[in-house]
């Protein structure tokens, strides 16, 4: 059985950050090999997140990554937190 095919899901991995552990605010699509093959050895996450490391370590592993570049482009920045002087 093929599974669902959704272009959002490329765009999400560039999105979405590592909710927790060693790479915890990593996104996803920045996450080393070596920490995804400790995850396909160990057993992915359940769910949604699991479905996102199975893929972006799928994309690692076949030399797909330039399919990101596009996607990567359009993040918007994260803004540093304002910083409040008082007196």
């Amino acid at each position: 059985m093929i599974p669902e095919l959704r272009p959002e899901i490329l765009q999400e991995i560039c999105e979405t950050e590592m909710p927790f552990g060693k790479y915890k605010g990593t996104l996803l699509v920045d996450l080393p090999v070596n920490y995804l093959e400790w995850f396909q050895r160990q057993g992915m996450p359940a769910g949604k997140l699991g479905m996102q490391l199975s893929t972006i370590y799928e994309i690692k592993m076949n030399g797909l990554m330039d399919l990101l570049t596009p996607l990567r482009s359009v993040r918007k920045p994260k803004l540093p937190p304002k910083t409040t002087f008082r007196f």
